[in-house]
């Protein structure tokens, strides 16, 4: 059930973002990957909700955000995550953030520390000249995406963001995945926006800036942001522990729910410590 929701206004005083929250608790801001709004958190925000405040919100041009800005950043992005946290009158969160949104979280830990008491990064990579890049397939699919139907670009993408075990024995997941999609507003503006944004992102070289807490997640079977990117930011990040996930693919919370929990446990053991 959601107990709040509103409008912040960015840092160029006019995009209005939209935000909902839920549950009560130490708070969590989710940051959601390309294309997705806040509402696509369904799964994980019902996991989390019981024991935390959950926050989501909509990326500029997407959802019910609006979008006055003709390119992105992930750095732009991670200041309209804290005019959102502004607006509902939070000061330090635990952050989540997934794909593209792990981006984003990257540099809210970077650009606002003080604002970011734990960090999960998920299905993410740290950019730069030593990211790994998808294959080409997936690379050849992406520049197809644009010029595609929804619903065949849906289930085209199946392939690439959800492992073949998953894929053998849950396909009632990824089904309710798509019908959810299908549902909600596409701003093909705004998705070539997001898509610049992760394309020029880099916080490879400032990871040992993240003191917080780090907990990096990611499925083993990945192929839209290879696996070798867990390790990479792992690596580099002072206090980080890794979770791979062996059955996996992108969208591992659809593939083991009990992930999402897993989280929350993290959270917990940062907020006692």
């Amino acid at each position: 059930m959601i107990a709040d929701r509103g409008f912040a206004t960015a840092p160029d005083g006019r995009t209005r973002l939209y935000w909902e929250s839920s549950g009560a608790g130490a708070p969590v801001l989710l940051i959601h990957g390309l294309g997705l709004s806040g509402g696509a958190w369904w799964r994980t925000v019902d996991a989390l909700s019981p024991s935390l405040r959950v926050v989501t919100f909509d990326h500029r041009g997407i959802g019910r955000s609006e979008s006055l800005m003709p390119a992105f950043t992930t750095e732009a992005m991670a200041d309209d995550a804290v005019s959102v946290l502004d607006a509902v009158g939070l000061d330090a969160v635990h952050v989540y953030g997934f794909s593209l949104g792990g981006m984003v979280a990257q540099q809210l830990a970077l650009r606002h520390p003080r604002r970011v008491r734990s960090l999960v990064l998920g299905a993410t990579q740290p950019g730069g000249r030593r990211a790994v890049t998808a294959d080409g397939e997936v690379l050849a699919f992406f520049r197809r995406r644009p010029g595609m139907g929804r619903e065949e670009a849906a289930w085209e993408s199946v392939p690439f963001n959800y492992g073949a075990r998953c894929r053998a024995e849950h396909p009632e997941r990824i089904a309710e995945d798509i019908d959810w999609r299908l549902g909600q507003p596409f701003n093909a503006h705004a998705y070539r926006a997001q898509i610049f944004a992760a394309a020029l992102h880099n916080c490879y070289g400032r990871f040992d800036r993240i003191r917080v807490p780090t907990l990096v997640v990611h499925g083993a079977h990945d192929r839209i942001i290879p696996v070798e990117n867990a390790h990479l930011m792992a690596e580099r990040l002072p206090d980080c522990r890794l979770n791979v996930l062996e059955a996996s693919g992108h969208l591992y919370a659809t593939e083991e729910p009990e992930v999402d929990h897993a989280i929350g446990r993290f959270f917990g053991e940062c907020d006692a410590a």
